[in-house]
């Protein structure tokens, strides 16, 4: 299924203890803070700081991206279609006698280069787009610039160069201590603000800094572990499984406002914290049992002691525990290379089928026009111009992600091309990666659910994300 990478490493559920003076002016301590600030700067520094290069204001992976693919040009595309071939040649070959042995295979290469039956038909069903669209063979429908031409001549080679990039820099943010630190400061505010355990901090960062389905992973795991109950697990993954930062860049680059990255994901925030806020109390997620997997009933946990410097104190410590035990140059290549081959041979052929077949669909019928017919009136209710237009921008994410962006670029007014990019982020549950993984998972989704979270975070994020608009337009 298109989805984002999941090679991310799943962090361990916080252990947090004070760490002596002793403890810090030790050599193995001082190396430890090489370990935590040196690689933290650095990935916080090209993915999260923005600055001015060449008349546009942007982070640092946006700048290299723009650089390259002005150099690549249309080489971009052909490099893509040669790719998304190869997946689906090696996942055939692969099933054949007697390369189906290889042993390989038995690892972590098996699901990435020889996927199950149908997931290799998909990738089939994608070289077969790809291969027409680059030769412009085919009926219009599929291969002309507003359909296959927009997913592989703008959206696919985005998607190849940010990734690739992010999958070696996110590790920086993820294995090295920040996601640590920053989870500890941040757990004393989630029960106050938003009911849930502290440690419910490191999913919603893991989603941020990593991958939605990292997040979703580790709350299904901590459920199963007997750490959240059905509520709290519900709420979180309904509500915290953001997309990463490379992704938002991605969406937000390719309706063309990346210059606008930063009150971009300003806007963003601001959404996911309101719906956040409001989404428990509201359906479906309101009427969940606040009870654990093996049927007890959640108990009121006890009040933490300590004052403000152990507060600091105690997340540091786990960092540069963390920092100490962080994997080695050539482990974090390794997995940094698994990951680059999960996104070309696995996500770029999904992205393929899936997002020209359903650009096809919303050129060629009218079918999302028809189920975004109901945000026409709310839209316009916000002032955004091109109402009709941005309305199944509104409903298609929740087939994936990347899809209302496809929709939105068309559109002539930024803001409401910024209003589609950001209620893109926001709506979270999207069936091509999230929606698959909850409904498998032990969490107690059913479709249902899904619908009623998509819409009711819909609904929730378009007032705020039009309001950003019209005080950044």
């Amino acid at each position: 299924m298109l989805r984002q990478p999941t090679f991310f490493p799943r962090p361990e559920g916080l252990h947090l203890r004070p760490m002596s003076s002793t403890e810090l002016e030790t050599p193995t301590a001082s190396s430890a803070w090489l370990r935590f600030l040196l690689p933290s700067a650095f990935g916080a520094g090209l993915l999260l700081i923005p600055f001015p290069l060449g008349g546009k204001i942007s982070i640092a992976l946006g700048h290299a991206v723009d650089a390259a693919k002005a150099s690549l040009g249309p080489t971009l595309q052909i490099s893509v279609t040669v790719v998304i071939v190869l997946s689906a040649a090696l996942a055939l070959l692969l099933r054949l006698p007697p390369l189906s042995s290889w042993r390989a295979l038995d690892g972590v290469l098996g699901p990435i280069l020889r996927p199950g039956a149908l997931v290799t038909a998909m990738r089939c069903a994608g070289a077969v787009i790809a291969a027409l669209v680059l030769l412009q063979r085919g009926p219009s429908w599929l291969v002309g610039p507003a359909t296959g031409g927009v997913i592989f001549g703008d959206l696919l080679p985005l998607v190849f160069l940010i990734l690739f990039a992010a999958a070696f820099i996110v590790p920086c943010l993820t294995d090295y201590g920040l996601m640590e630190f920053a989870g500890g400061l941040l757990s004393p505010i989630f029960r106050p603000i938003f009911g849930l355990p502290g440690r419910s901090a490191i999913d919603a960062l893991a989603s941020w800094l990593g991958a939605a389905s990292v997040g979703v992973l580790i709350t299904a795991n901590q459920y199963e572990q007997g750490a959240y109950t059905r509520r709290e697990a519900m709420v979180i993954a309904g509500s915290f499984s953001v997309v990463s930062v490379p992704f938002a860049y991605v969406i937000v680059d390719f309706v063309g406002l990346g210059e606008q990255f930063i009150p971009y994901y300003l806007t963003v925030i601001v959404c996911g914290l309101v719906a956040a806020l409001l989404c428990p109390f509201l359906p479906p997620l309101r009427s969940k049992a606040d009870d654990y997997l093996d049927g007890r009933l959640r108990e009121l946990p006890p009040r933490r002691s300590g004052g403000r410097g152990e507060r600091v104190a105690s997340p540091l410590a786990e960092a540069l525990a963390k920092a100490s035990k962080s994997p080695s140059l050539s482990s974090l290549l390794r997995r940094a290379g698994l990951q680059v081959l999960d996104i070309w041979l696995g996500l770029l052929p999904m992205v393929a089928l899936i997002g020209t077949g359903a650009i096809a669909v919303a050129e060629t019928t009218p079918l999302f026009r028809w189920l975004g017919l109901p945000f026409v009136p709310i839209l316009q209710l916000l002032g955004l111009p091109e109402a009709g237009a941005a309305a199944p921008a509104m409903v298609v994410g929740f087939a994936d992600q990347f899809l209302p962006a496809v929709l939105g670029r068309s559109i002539e007014s930024e803001a409401t091309r910024f209003v589609v990019a950001c209620t893109a982020v926001n709506q979270l549950i999207y069936l091509s990666e999230v929606g698959v993984i909850l409904l498998r998972s032990a969490l107690p989704f059913r479709m249902l659910d899904l619908v009623g979270v998509f819409l009711v975070r819909t609904v929730i994020t378009l007032p705020i994300a039009a309001a950003g608009a019209h005080l950044v337009f």
